[in-house]
């Protein structure tokens, strides 16, 4: 069964040196997903929750401690109400209490991304951008997560091995390193969500007993991967750059297929 979820790819200006920053969370080592990664905040979707980016509100909110809302709040605001939410108390009721509704319209669409039919756990998963609302502070919940990390994505990427970064995460990184600032961030999610397209990562073996996993627009996708599939036209404005993922001591690397006139 693939599970409905979203992931929120939380960003703010850089402390220094100009660009933007991205938050990480490391889940834990035993986690049945990902377990010891780092990754963005998320999770699966629950009953009642029509709107993805309301799971993606709730997520960042219990994952994170950042609450997207309609109207300002404090941190000490938000900080006791994400107490009160991981002991188990309904979200909507504490909103409610507090005079507070979540603002999906803080979440701007970027990708979807599939897991690949090899996994035993599969999400069908949309990543949304937001930015972190003035006053408010993000941090790790010490449940499902018990690191943190603000870096920018060029920074993030190489430090890949270290964070065992999932392909998801590098490729998102990737595509943000261009962007010199939070509006250009936004700006790039909007041209994106113009033309959506899933990205189901493909297995096929390669040379030396090992595998790739191939992207919709690898040369051989269709040909030459296994289990579900979403091909993507070479003319689609996604289909740019690197186009599969191989596992090199132990860090997954975004490259070129054979013979591919793109650069790696």
């Amino acid at each position: 069964m693939i599970r409905d979820a979203a992931t929120v790819i939380l960003i703010r200006a850089a402390e220094a040196g100009g660009g933007v920053e991205v938050f990480l969370l490391r889940r834990r080592k035993n986690a049945s997903f990902m377990g010891g990664a780092y990754v963005f905040p998320g999770g699966a979707r629950d009953e009642g929750e029509d709107d993805l980016r309301v799971t993606a509100a709730r997520e960042l909110f219990e994952e994170a401690g950042v609450l997207l809302a309609t109207t300002a709040v404090g941190r000490e605001q938000a900080v006791a109400l994400r107490i009160r939410a991981l002991d188990g108390e309904p979200l909507p009721a504490l909103l409610a209490e507090a005079g507070l509704q979540l603002d999906p319209d803080a979440l701007t669409y970027f990708a979807h991304w599939i897991t690949p039919s090899i996994e035993a756990k599969r999400f069908s998963a949309r990543f949304f951008v937001a930015v972190l609302p003035t006053g408010q502070a993000p941090s790790f919940d010490d449940r499902e997560t018990v690191d943190e990390a603000w870096l920018t994505p060029a920074a993030a990427l190489a430090r890949a091995a270290e964070l065992a970064l999932p392909p998801p995460q590098v490729r998102t990184l990737s595509e943000l390193c261009d962007t010199a600032a939070v509006d250009d961030v936004l700006a790039l999610a909007r041209r994106r969500a113009a033309q959506p397209h899933a990205i189901i990562p493909r297995m096929a073996p390669t040379a030396g007993g090992g595998f790739a996993l191939l992207l919709p627009w690898d040369p051989e996708y269709v040909s030459a991967g296994t289990g579900d599939s979403a091909p993507m036209a070479a003319d689609h404005p996604l289909a740019v750059g690197p186009s599969r993922f191989i596992l090199e001591d132990r860090t997954w690397k975004n490259v070129a297929a054979p013979g591919s006139t793109t650069a790696g």
